[in-house]
């Protein structure tokens, strides 16, 4: 069986807490790592904004205590960027959170799982 290799994507919202936990369990009683990856737009200065950087901040503290690393990576192409990222990192399972809009993350889903096949998709539903 191979270990499981986890990425876990949010957003700046202490409700990502949920994905983290998903990706917890999925590595649980394994040799299995996680990792927790935020995109921010090239520009977006999150720190100054008091709630988005007390979120990531609460999500770092989330993370840590699940015992993944949190990448924090600087792009305006999220979707190539958690690609590359899944590639570099040997990536074999990754959790996303359901868009409270619809269609708005499917279309990016739906591209990561048609780019990324041999890799397993965990979308939780807002009300897990």
């Amino acid at each position: 069986m191979n270990v499981p290799r986890v990425m876990v994507c949010v957003t700046r919202q202490k409700t990502c807490e949920r994905l983290i936990k998903v990706g917890q369990k999925l590595v649980e009683g394994t040799e299995g790592t996680i990792t927790v990856v935020h995109v921010t737009k090239v520009g977006e200065n999150f720190l100054g904004n008091p709630d988005e950087g007390e979120a990531l901040d609460y999500l770092f503290q989330v993370s840590k205590q699940a015992g993944a690393d949190m990448t924090v990576l600087r792009s305006d192409d999220i979707l190539n960027t958690l690609l590359d990222f899944a590639k570099k990192n040997n990536i074999t399972e990754i959790v996303m959170g359901e868009s409270p809009a619809p269609g708005s993350s499917t279309s990016i889903i739906h591209n990561m799982e048609h780019m990324l096949p041999g890799i397993k998709f965990n979308v939780v539903p807002l009300l897990y």
